[in-house]
């Protein structure tokens, strides 16, 4: 653990250096053309589109990675990059490479650009085991708040196996660095707080609806004029991680790889799905307390790539997922979702 110990502070270092230079592209440029598409590499291979502000990211981080790579070769999966995978520095060979990193440059790029909300910077980083790597094998994980403009706090979170996760407040004005203390909560009920089953995107929006009030109406008693719950459709995954360590969201389930067979009853073509980069720092929330599974009510595991489409639920404690996935795995079976 020593050994990869020692890439935390540059990874650290690299991510408020990356928030920076985005953030800047922000203040500079208009929404309109951080929008503007730069390249689309979905085409049903699982990709995603490239917007004009991801590019910032990009870049920025191949430099940082590049001049961290001096010290020893490096293996950067990534969506964006040539194959997805890069060796660094230029000549060294996938097979000299210690670490295999798996990193999204900034996770909510839709929100960010048009200034909505906060993204995330997010890196894991796992034994290179090359093609048979996974999800699982992460041992580092670090993920930083990529904030709006006009908010001058930043948190940053990370986390070694088995050492719990830790976590800090960074003010961009002042560069002053304070602890920061995140507890995820320990409400047994989803009853009056944050529960979500995401439905971000059209298509299929109808049954991810059907399965959301049919999990609440068994798990809380209706009361006239009141709300049972409520629901926060955050499209990123680092930030609804950051959500439910921060004791915001108590429930988040993300289904929608499941849900592929009824968009084709629809007519429409696989939609856009969580992928491994987006589930990279799965380890900080576990290390915090989060529970995290499958639909099926496995440990969360993918392949390491930037293709795989990834379905899972994220409970606030182990009460709650003890209440809550039995009704959840329920819905999925009667609508032939759940094997």
């Amino acid at each position: 653990m020593a050994d990869v110990e020692r890439l935390l502070e540059p990874i650290l270092a690299l991510h408020e250096r990356l928030r920076d230079a985005v953030v800047e592209a922000c203040t500079r440029q208009g929404s309109e053309l951080l929008a503007a598409v730069a390249s689309d590499t979905g085409g049903g291979g699982g990709g995603d589109t490239i917007y004009a502000i991801d590019r910032v990211g990009e870049d920025t981080l191949v430099e940082g990675l590049a001049e961290l790579a001096r010290e020893e070769p490096l293996c950067v999966v990534a969506e964006g990059l040539p194959g997805d995978v890069l060796v660094l520095p230029q000549g060294a060979r996938e097979r000299d490479c210690r670490w295999r990193l798996l990193v999204d440059p900034i996770d909510g790029t839709r929100g960010l650009m048009y200034q909505k909300r906060s993204a995330w910077i997010l890196t894991g980083i796992a034994p290179n085991r090359g093609a048979e790597t996974r999800l699982r094998d992460i041992v580092l994980a670090v993920q930083t708040e990529i904030p709006l403009v006009k908010q001058h706090l930043s948190d940053q979170l990370w986390a070694l196996r088995g050492r719990g996760m830790e976590a800090r407040r960074c003010n961009r004005l002042s560069g002053a660095r304070e602890r920061l203390t995140l507890q995820p909560s320990r409400a047994d009920t989803i009853a009056h707080g944050f529960a979500t089953v995401v439905r971000f995107f059209p298509g299929a929006r109808d049954t991810l609806a059907a399965i959301d009030d049919e999990v609440v109406q068994a798990l809380v008693q209706p009361t006239p004029g009141r709300a049972a719950c409520f629901e926060d459709q955050y499209a990123s995954t680092g930030g609804e991680l950051y959500e439910l360590m921060a004791g915001h969201d108590r429930l988040i389930a993300d289904l929608r790889p499941l849900v592929q067979s009824v968009r084709a009853t629809q007519g429409l073509p696989p939609g856009l799905c969580c992928h491994p980069y987006d589930l990279c720092t799965a380890l900080i929330a576990e290390e915090s307390g989060v529970v995290l599974r499958d639909p099926s009510g496995a440990p969360v595991d993918a392949p390491f790539d930037v293709a795989a489409d990834v379905a899972w639920v994220g409970y606030a404690n182990e009460r709650l997922r003890t209440r809550v996935e039995p009704m959840l795995q329920d819905a999925l079976r009667r609508r032939g979702l759940l094997r």
